[in-house]
């Protein structure tokens, strides 16, 4: 690293910071004149944020929430992979496929699904796996689709010659070259995730951070209100920091190994 980039990257950093910094003090200069339960100070908000380190009932409501939102997008991304594979390998169900269901699916409003399912699901945990998946599918389904057809043919046809296993070629050739596209897909559709998983919580469950949040408005509680909101933050943070972005890393410098 060159002093003249180690200085621009140490100046984004002050900027960085001294924004968080200067957005705080507003904050608390801000709540010293308002009332508690309108707006809480950072001081507040911070202690609220601890009872979901030690307080086990809070900590279950957060976890739960983490593996609805990690359940949803799995599935949504397979669902995804499934429907772009078989656009490839029938494009005459393009037309049907990206033409007609994911325009659907796209436009579809988030509060209808919500609806749905709780009318067909009732208050449970399918109901949110439902609303979250149904929302986030189109986002991974571009992303998937757009893979597919980035792949070189020259590529594709060096994969039919080493190998007549159509899963093997998949899964050696083909989702490599396509993993990239699945990985921003993927990213995407997580961020969203954490986004609507709060509403869909709080139209269709009994737990989860949205369950929090519905039991917090409803005491006038607005520290916790702000905590939940900021731990699902931070929960979103490190996981896209530790794991979502070094795996875009990997899979994009292995393709470029591979091509």
């Amino acid at each position: 690293m060159t002093k003249a980039s180690g200085g621009s990257f140490m100046a984004q950093r002050v900027i960085a910071e001294g924004t968080i910094v200067t957005l705080v003090a507003v904050w608390w200069v801000s709540a010293r004149h308002m009332p508690e339960f309108v707006l809480p100070g950072p001081t507040s908000v911070l202690a609220a944020m601890t009872r979901f380190i030690t307080d086990g009932d809070i900590a279950y409501h957060a976890l739960v929430s983490l593996s609805r939102v990690v359940a949803s997008v799995t599935i949504a991304m397979t669902l995804a992979l499934a429907l772009a594979a078989t656009v490839r390998a029938a494009p005459i169900l393009d037309g049907i496929i990206e033409r007609r269901i994911l325009t659907f699916l796209n436009s579809f409003p988030s509060v209808g699904w919500a609806i749905l399912g709780v009318v067909w699901f009732k208050i449970s945990t399918p109901t949110v796996l439902f609303i979250q998946t149904a929302i986030v599918l189109p986002f991974c389904m571009i992303n998937a689709i757009a893979g597919f057809r980035q792949i070189d043919p020259d590529l594709d046809e060096l994969g039919a010659s080493l190998t007549r296993n159509p899963l093997r070629r998949f899964f050696k050739v083909t989702l490599p070259l396509v993993a990239p596209f699945l990985i921003a897909g993927l990213r995407v559709a997580y961020g969203i995730c954490w986004k609507i998983a709060l509403v869909s919580e709080l139209f269709g469950a009994s737990s989860g951070i949205g369950y929090l949040l519905m039991r917090a408005q409803t005491v006038s509680d607005a520290a916790m209100v702000f905590a939940c909101c900021i731990v699902i933050v931070v929960i979103y943070g490190v996981t896209d920091h530790f794991f979502l972005k070094p795996l875009a890393r990997r899979f994009s410098v292995n393709q470029g190994q591979f091509t």
